[in-house]
């Protein structure tokens, strides 16, 4: 069997050590896996000041400061200063000529252009002026939203645009509309948002999930103690009012809430559980704290009020045959199955929600059953998979194939 080699450049706007959401997370995870394969891998991301180029994990990676501001510092920004940025993204010649010039250097056969604020909307405009074949994965909702999430300024679902934003939108769509070859995005919804607004009719669209590691667990749950798991940022828009609320209508004394996580919510989450001892606030984990917390669990809750992309703590949850139970809105009903491997609610319902965690508390046959869903539903989400899939839609536009030899 002769392996053939492609040459991949991944743009994202973050990438490790330095994290900032899902994005960077599983950008990391598939330029590792692509190069255990035998790939050649290198990413082009952003830097807090100068030019560096460097090895990460043997993942060759160019750092280039290309705003007036490190993107993570965004929001501790005055208004002026993030309009400024938000201005420069749209139109940077700086980076479009250093994208260019690096992707003229390494010559790939391929460029997969991930989160890319900060990169600039030119970034694409770099690669298809070289005429490479060019992938987008959307991670969040950049080409629709300035905030990138469908949010308002009171973390409410956007329902209007107001002009800076229709403006905003308009000139991303000049720049990157129908430029990608192919367009992914980790759910179906993704995908029909951007559609909705006009974006990408002449690409290819491909639903791909997000990856995760499987591992071998074992969990052996006990059921004496139900213990219900928050896991993320302790941000309205997250909803762990709505789970705190539904929480406190279940007076039962063998229930236990664990909320991981931080944010600016924080204090007002702890004064909403008020003088409640079965709620306990773990702050921010990760790792193999993080996990133990998904083996301990009985259930997951993910009781957002906004659009999910995707959902990363869901399948982080099945792994460990933890079911979830999360509301019916975003990418979320494409991972949970109701009555399956956990239960959807009507987003910022608190009786209903309610209800749910009273009927699983009463009923540990419930969740026995709901456990067997989440595990065997982990495995679609398996990495290798996922790999092997982004190989044949690498192949598809390099004309590179497998071949046999004798």
């Amino acid at each position: 069997m002769e392996v053939i080699i492609i040459k991949i450049c991944f743009i994202c706007t973050i990438y490790p050590p330095v994290t900032m959401g899902g994005g960077s997370v599983v950008v990391e995870k598939v330029a590792k896996n692509l190069l255990n394969k035998g790939h050649e891998v290198f990413v082009i991301t952003t830097s807090r000041k100068n030019f560096r180029e460097c090895i990460v994990d043997g993942v060759k990676t160019y750092r280039l400061p290309l705003n007036i501001y490190f993107l993570p510092k965004f929001y501790s920004q005055n208004m002026i200063k993030r309009i400024l940025w938000q201005l420069t993204d749209l139109f940077n010649i700086n980076a479009y000529r250093k994208i260019k010039r690096i992707l003229e250097k390494e010559a790939p056969n391929i460029v997969h252009i991930h989160n890319y604020k900060g990169l600039s909307t030119l970034s694409f405009k770099a690669a298809k002026d070289l005429n490479m074949p060019l992938l987008f994965t959307a991670h969040d909702f950049s080409p629709i939203c300035i905030r990138s999430n469908l949010l308002n300024g009171k973390s409410h679902i956007c329902k209007k645009q107001n002009l800076p934003c229709k403006f905003y939108n308009k000139i991303q769509k000049m720049i990157i509309d129908n430029k990608p070859d192919i367009v992914i995005a980790p759910s179906k919804f993704v995908l029909e948002k951007l559609e909705s607004k006009g974006l990408f009719k002449n690409s290819k669209k491909i639903v791909l999930p997000n990856p995760i590691e499987l591992k071998h667990e074992n969990n052996k749950k006990t059921y004496e103690t139900i213990d219900i798991l928050f896991v993320g940022s302790l941000s309205k828009h997250k909803g762990p009012h709505i789970l705190i609320k539904a929480f406190q209508r279940v007076k039962r004394e063998n229930l236990r809430l664990h909320i991981a996580g931080k944010g600016p919510y924080s204090e007002e989450m702890r004064k909403l559980a008020k003088d409640d001892k079965r709620i306990i606030f773990h702050g921010f984990l990760h790792g193999k704290k993080l996990m133990d917390m998904y083996r301990m669990a009985n259930v997951t809750v993910v009781s957002s009020i906004c659009y999910e992309v995707f959902g990363m703590i869901i399948i982080e949850s099945f792994v460990c045959s933890t079911p979830v139970v999360a509301s019916r809105i975003g990418g979320i009903p494409e991972l949970v199955r109701d009555g399956y491997n956990g239960f959807l609610f009507e987003p910022g319902n608190v009786d209903e929600l309610a209800n749910i965690l009273n009927e699983i508390s009463e009923n540990p046959k419930i969740l026995r059953r709901l456990e067997k869903g989440a595990r065997k539903s982990s495995k679609k989400y398996d990495v290798k998979e996922h790999i092997n899939r982004l190989e044949e839609i690498y192949r598809s536009l390099t004309g590179k194939s497998q071949k046999n030899q004798i």
